[in-house]
């Protein structure tokens, strides 16, 4: 079976009832892409908690965690800045801790991954920006 990503109306309403975005591969550095996408998801009254094994203390004024397991509250998106080879863990990962949505960024696609989401329920969307998604299908609709 090929993989499809949701069409742009269900992205539109995924991210409509998101609030805690979980980005996997966040870093520090403020002239990486995956900071200047969250920030820009933060300013849009996301909320975002960083994950990144490198990080001690916080990121976008957040607390980071190493793991997606050590994060105390429920996600509903996780986000994910790491390359393809890695996406099958973190969706594991991402089902273990009952994420509802596995967002593999822009120039990142892993069958394997969307299996892993399939299986657990979760809806995987690949190959996408969240910040692009979520300025054509939120803008002008409540959040919530």
């Amino acid at each position: 079976m090929s993989f499809e990503n949701p069409s742009r109306d269900e992205i539109g309403d995924i991210l409509a009832g998101a609030g805690n975005i979980a980005v996997v591969g966040l870093s520090d550095k403020t002239d990486r892409t995956s900071y200047m996408v969250a920030g820009a998801m933060q300013s849009r009254g996301y909320r975002i908690i960083p994950v990144n094994p490198s990080v001690d203390g916080e990121i976008l004024g957040e607390k980071c965690y190493h793991t997606l397991a050590e994060i105390p509250e429920p996600v509903d998106i996780v986000n994910v800045f790491r390359r393809s080879e890695y996406c099958a863990a973190v969706a594991q990962e991402a089902a273990d801790i009952g994420a509802r949505v596995l967002w593999l960024q822009q120039g990142i696609i892993s069958q394997e991954a969307a299996d892993i989401a399939a299986a657990h329920d979760m809806i995987a969307i690949m190959d996408r920006c969240i910040k692009v998604e979520e300025a054509i299908t939120v803008k002008g609709r409540s959040r919530g």
